[in-house]
């Protein structure tokens, strides 16, 4: 079987740099926002271009505890609108919400999966404030016209970059560098990824960064002392040690997913598959490779009886879920397509030669 994601692969290198790190980490007795966590963000601010990282416990953590702080400096308030792409993770929904915040989904672009910024500016009312978008699968949004709108309208823009490490436009902007900040993941399946959960905020609002320091930290810098009303979300040193190792090679997996990626596209040849929109540059690190199709079943049975494993993201959108009933009347065509007819094929930067002629023939015989 060809695995979706062999992370056992991708993570065998490091392994013996790792347990010798790792000895010196339990000799030291520190295991909880010490010099690793440090370490790796300041390596992480300087490889996204920012001037500042927080390590929290999760992406979703991130992202609820950016808005949960544009709140308490009062950036937003409870109640506003935020912008965000129908099709994306149900993730990038609960940190709204659960900010008493309210969700506008807005279709994406049907040619890339990226929230569509033709259609932004008809969804934006007095209450709106903030433009969420989603880098979905590894693909930079439109950030030039996101930015532009939000300039126009005077929001602010926060980027889920959970599933875009790395990725850049032609002006070498990072993603995590393009909105007041950003939430990432390194769920060990990401194109960083640690050895269980985590993730980081980037930013370059100096009071932002300050606020969420406290915030991650049950709302206290001094032990014993609490500002505000916080939370346990901090991302722990044997993790950061692990991302430390592993983002040295960041950039070299990407470019060999995106080389997997350009001869799916160049070489996949079957009128039953519609792929994804070319981009041959690092603005798409292709987290995930995503093709659609009308029969995914019948594809995902084809494929796994070939010994190829898919998987699909998503099967359902976040207004159909039973959490948000009260979206379930929204009529979002292009969402509910895209999530009736995606199929996620390997996309691993350990995939050798032979797995991907492999692949590609199959397709080809579907």
């Amino acid at each position: 079987m060809i695995k979706f994601l062999d992370i056992n692969k991708i993570n065998r290198e490091y392994k013996e740099f790792f347990s010798k790190s790792l000895n010196n980490l339990i000799d030291s007795g520190w295991f909880i926002l010490g010099e690793g966590v440090k370490k790796f963000e300041s390596e992480f601010s300087a490889y996204c271009g920012t001037k500042f990282c927080i390590g929290v416990a999760s992406g979703l953590d991130a992202l609820n505890l950016i808005l949960r702080s544009l709140i308490i400096l009062k950036k937003i308030k409870e109640g506003d609108e935020v912008i965000v792409p129908s099709n994306t993770y149900i993730a990038t929904v609960l940190a709204i919400t659960q900010n008493k915040l309210k969700p506008v989904f807005v279709e994406p672009d049907i040619e890339n999966y990226n929230i569509d910024p033709e259609k932004i500016e008809s969804h934006i009312t007095s209450k709106t404030k903030v433009i969420l978008c989603v880098h979905l699968y590894g693909r930079l949004c439109d950030m030039n016209r996101i930015s532009s709108i939000a300039k126009k309208k005077k929001l602010l823009v926060i980027e889920d970059s959970a599933q875009s490490h790395g990725a850049k436009d032609l002006n070498e902007c990072r993603s995590g560098n393009f909105g007041i900040a950003a939430g990432f993941s390194f769920y060990p399946g990401k194109n960083l990824g640690c050895l269980g959960d985590g993730g980081a905020i980037t930013t370059n609002s100096a009071d932002l960064y300050e606020t969420i320091l406290y915030l991650r930290n049950y709302g206290s810098k001094i032990k014993y002392y609490n500002k505000f009303k916080g939370v346990n979300s901090r991302l722990d040193e044997i993790q950061a040690l692990f991302l430390s190792i592993k983002l040295k090679n960041l950039d070299r997996d990407n470019f060999r997913r995106i080389d997997i990626a350009k001869r799916y596209l160049d070489e996949i040849n079957n009128d039953k598959i519609i792929l994804p929109k070319k981009t041959y540059n690092f603005d798409h690190v292709w987290h995930l490779f995503t093709l659609r199709v009308q029969n995914r079943n019948k594809l995902m049975n084809f494929l796994k009886n070939k010994k190829i494993e898919t998987m699909i993201h998503y099967p359902v959108p976040p207004h159909k879920q039973k959490a948000y009933k009260e979206f379930s009347n929204l009529s979002l065509p292009i969402s509910e397509l895209i999530h009736e007819t995606t199929l996620s094929i390997p996309m691993d930067p350990t995939l050798e030669i032979n797995q991907v002629n492999y692949i590609i023939e199959t397709l080809n015989k579907f």
